[in-house]
């Protein structure tokens, strides 16, 4: 089938959840360009149609991910240039996007793991620090990631492009942050607390047993309640004029800690 109109029926519903309403609305998500889509397949999101443009095609490969979404059941469906222009959202599409079903992330969820390594994310506000805080979790072997108190849509494209589709493997639960407090105290996980307001350096700590590090919002850090009922408070040392790092990248710093103390191995 090839769509030709943009008053198209599909390609309407499609453009309209690029709108964060609209995805909450419909339990649905937008995927553009061959990785994201690649590693939800491969992460077993449910794809339910896949748009493509042949004449957008970056590589090789794409022929071959039309075809494992069409034996898995997915509705692969060609569109013009034009059509596929007014789907995109990146100025320069790969001519691949697809709309897949949106998953519930709960707490109850979230698989335990006994010594694992856990994140609490707070408030965190830009899409591209979450996505890149999710692809850095899942580079270092985190068992499970909590978005307490979102102000973001993990579902936003943003996140999903610098996650770099990273969402859709590591474990994810959104809840408060009194919640995700509870949950990792019935199941005997440490927090760690970011922070620059104490004396402790992050190397000095001991991250081999089960620990939760939490870092809060790119404006004002941690929330009062995290800095009161954490377990342990670090500091990644500044030795020139910022007094704080991008959340993203404190985090990165702190989880790559946590794998180094633990011989680079994943947590089972």
């Amino acid at each position: 089938m090839l769509i030709t109109s943009l008053q198209n029926e599909r390609i309407k519903y499609a453009v309209k959840l690029w709108n964060r309403r609209s995805r909450e609305e419909e339990k649905r998500t937008l995927l553009e360009g061959y990785r994201a889509i690649t590693r939800a397949n491969q992460c077993r999101m449910k794809i339910e149609e896949c748009f493509y443009c042949p004449s957008m095609f970056l590589g090789e490969n794409e022929n071959e991910l039309l075809a494992k979404l069409a034996e898995s059941g997915t509705v692969t469906t060609e569109t013009t240039d034009r059509v596929f222009a007014k789907l995109a959202y990146r100025d320069r599409p790969e001519g691949l996007i697809a709309i897949a079903e949106a998953r519930e992330h709960r707490l109850d969820d979230l698989p335990f793991v006994k010594n694992g390594l856990y994140l609490v994310a707070e408030r965190i506000e830009k899409p591209g620090n979450l996505g890149a805080i999710l692809r850095s979790a899942d580079a270092a072997g985190a068992s499970g990631i909590i978005v307490c108190d979102k102000c973001t849509d993990i579902y936003n494209p943003n996140v999903i492009t610098a996650s770099t589709g990273t969402l859709f493997s590591v474990p994810l639960a959104e809840t408060s942050s009194q919640e995700a407090a509870l949950w990792l105290k019935k199941n005997g996980i440490r927090t760690l607390a970011a922070t620059p307001h104490t004396d402790k350096n992050y190397t000095d700590i001991d991250m081999t047993a089960g620990i939760a590090i939490v870092v809060g919002a790119e404006q004002y850090g941690l929330s009062e309640f995290w800095l009161k009922n954490s377990d342990i408070s670090v500091k990644i040392s500044m030795l020139g004029l910022a007094d704080s790092l991008n959340v993203s990248t404190a985090t990165t710093i702190l989880l790559y800690e946590a794998a180094r103390q633990r011989g680079w191995r994943k947590s089972t």
